[in-house]
């Protein structure tokens, strides 16, 4: 074992002093490696950060990996028991939407059907035997949304990211006037239209006047706005919030092991209410997809690698044929063939080292660059951290060019005679 760590660093000197006496040949290997180091470097750190943005987007709407969902038809008795059964805890939120409308009285929407502000779904039709005609009145200046209540804070499932003002605080006193916490599409169409702050809602026997806090985006692209239950209560009981003749949505979501999902279950299955529970699988379910860009992008990285490896190839032969009579030499005064191939392979794993670590800083630098540039614009890459994946990446790909440029030159190398340095 000595005498290995031994010649392994007498190889390591030599190769170091061979880097030191040929620095232009050094160079010209580690330009010709550089690209092909690089695009590994780039691709594993896209291929990460496109990782985590797809992923951010799909928790944005569906939730955190391992959270229980459970939805269920929206029926008045359902919506009772699941609010009263969450009520108080923290393992749990049920969350029921309806559809409300905010701005003038008696007039229709400038987006009926809730649709995203700059889309037209059309006016809701009513027909019979003489046509169809719109209904809801003359449009007007009010906004159709998605009202969502919710019995606590949905954030420990869904990972809201606050745009501006304040969350809903589920620790206060209910208020009069329902704090609504708008979503972005919601608060762009608040935005280009100026409404009356009154909000109505089927069932309700009066209109509500309620108050902005926030703004949060939510990944939906429809406007939607959320309110605690209790405050949404003193206007509209919850049994009158989920109407199977409507379009509302009855949802609860929970974390694995709670036992809220067997009680909710039970009750709703003495009602005929037939839930669909399941586990958010966002990673699993987006692997495979994963799994082949980055495959793709890796074949067109090992392309441009591989011409790295076939210049630092052609410098190695080009070296060891002008390092004939001094491996000779070392050969004639006991150096053994094992060593005398360390000593060219120690060589071109150096500069694959080397190459590396030029290869990561420029990619550390240029992601840095590419943050401030476009992170305003793009949430994903504002005070992105270079991935650590990114950099082994480059640390493997630089050894693997390395020993595959090194190999035949290397061989060559073990292989020289020593009768060479008599001819010499």
């Amino acid at each position: 074992m000595r005498r290995f760590s031994g010649r392994f660093r007498s190889s390591l000197i030599i190769g170091l002093q061979g880097i030191r006496a040929r620095k232009l040949r050094t160079l010209l290997s580690m330009i010709s490696l550089f690209l092909g180091v690089l695009a590994v470097v780039v691709v594993q750190a896209g291929a990460s950060i496109a990782e985590r943005a797809l992923l951010a987007d799909l928790e944005l709407t569906a939730g955190y990996d391992g959270t229980r969902v459970m939805d269920m038809p929206p029926q008045q008795e359902a919506a009772d028991i699941v609010t009263s059964t969450v009520a108080g805890r923290s393992d749990a939120v049920a969350m029921v939407a309806v559809s409300g409308i905010i701005g003038e009285p008696g007039v229709q929407p400038v987006n009926p059907g809730g649709s995203p502000i700059d889309e037209d779904w059309g006016p809701p039709m009513q027909c019979d035997q003489n046509g169809c005609v719109p209904l809801g009145g003359p449009k007007g200046e009010a906004v159709e949304v998605r009202l969502t209540a919710l019995t606590g804070d949905i954030r420990q499932f869904r990972p809201f990211h606050q745009v501006s003002g304040q969350w809903l605080n589920f620790t206060t006193v209910p208020a009069m006037a329902p704090r609504l916490v708008l979503n972005r599409e919601a608060a762009k169409a608040f935005d280009r239209h100026k409404v009356p702050a009154e909000m109505r809602v089927g069932g309700a026997a009066n209109n509500v006047t309620p108050q902005f806090t926030g703004v949060v985006d939510d990944g939906d692209s429809q406007p939607r706005v959320y309110v605690r239950m209790d405050e949404l209560a003193t206007w509209l009981p919850t049994s009158k919030l989920a109407d199977p003749n409507t379009n509302s949505e009855l949802r609860m979501m929970m974390v694995q092991g709670s036992p809220v999902e067997q009680v909710v279950v039970s009750k709703l299955k003495a009602l005929g209410n037939e839930p669909y529970v399941y586990t958010v699988e966002t990673r699993k379910e987006q692997q495979k997809t994963l799994n082949l860009m980055q495959l793709v992008f890796f074949a067109m990285a090992g392309l441009v690698l591989l011409i790295g490896v076939a210049g630092i190839l052609n410098v190695g032969l080009a070296t060891v044929g002008e390092r004939v009579e001094e491996f000779a030499l070392r050969r004639a005064v006991g150096t053994p063939r094992f060593l005398l191939a360390g000593i060219v392979l120690v060589e071109t794993l150096l500069t694959g080292l080397f190459t590396a670590a030029a290869a990561i800083g420029v990619g550390v630098a240029g992601l840095r660059v590419v943050s401030m540039m476009v992170g305003n614009s793009e949430p994903i890459l504002q005070d992105v951290q270079f991935p650590w994946e990114a950099g082994v990446a480059g640390i493997i790909a630089g050894l693997v060019a390395g020993v595959l440029g090194g190999f035949i030159p290397a061989l060559r190398a073990a292989g020289i005679p020593i009768a060479t340095v008599m001819r010499a």
